[in-house]
């Protein structure tokens, strides 16, 4: 696996897109800038992104800001000895909760995301699934950003969803299954795509709705 590492690294993939799918380079005039959205694995780069789930990104960005603040430094153990009263003042809701405490106690139980980041993505994908609240979502972005893989494309997503549907003039917004079967053909630099369809949401709607993905790492 060629790791997503550096911008180089993203222009390459999106010319590369481009020789792939023709559309895709009006898609990259209209996107502007993609950010690399690189950072360092860990238990704190995951906790963002469990914030992320099922929130816009400035409600994540507020969530994860105070819970950022309330856990000073954010570690898993810090996670299993708040009380209610640290996550209701953050803003999580009760799923929300569940996710972060299981996955703080699936890593103080052994689960090393920094290895997970050098297993290949099927794999890697089940082990963090295996984890209580943690969903292929959430697996797919982590593995996104702290891995830097480049073939991953969360069809699940909501503002994915809905660029590749304005960028292609579809009737409605595709789904998961149709979205994936569209992104298909841009194998085997779909985790470049999804950085494209996320700066086009960007672009188009005026504001940005990639999964906040935080680097909080102090070690």
């Amino acid at each position: 696996m060629h790791r997503i590492a550096t911008l180089a690294d993203v222009a390459a993939g999106l010319d590369a897109l481009a020789g792939l799918d023709p559309r895709l380079v009006a898609v990259r005039r209209v996107a502007g800038e993609v950010p690399l959205r690189l950072i360092e694995p860990g238990f704190g780069s995951l906790a963002s992104i469990i914030v992320s789930q099922q929130v816009s990104r400035a409600s994540a960005d507020a969530i994860f800001g105070r819970f950022a603040k309330l856990l000073d430094p954010l570690t898993p153990q810090a996670v299993l000895d708040a009380g209610e009263a640290v996550f209701r003042e953050a803003g999580f809701s009760r799923p929300k909760q569940r996710a972060m405490l299981s996955a703080a106690a699936a890593v103080a139980d052994g689960l090393d995301l920094v290895h997970l980041c050098e297993l290949p993505a099927e794999d890697a994908i089940g082990r963090l699934t295996a984890v209580p609240g943690i969903g292929p979502w959430t697996a797919e972005c982590y593995l996104l950003f702290a891995a830097g893989h480049p073939d991953i494309f969360p069809a699940r997503d909501v503002a994915l969803q809905a660029a590749v549907g304005h960028a292609f003039g579809l009737a409605a917004r595709p789904g998961e299954k149709a979205l994936a079967g569209i992104a298909e053909s841009w194998a085997p630099w779909r985790g470049i795509a999804s950085r494209l369809f996320w700066a086009y949401y960007r672009e188009t709607k005026g504001r940005d709705a990639a999964p906040l993905a935080q680097n909080l790492e102090k070690t």
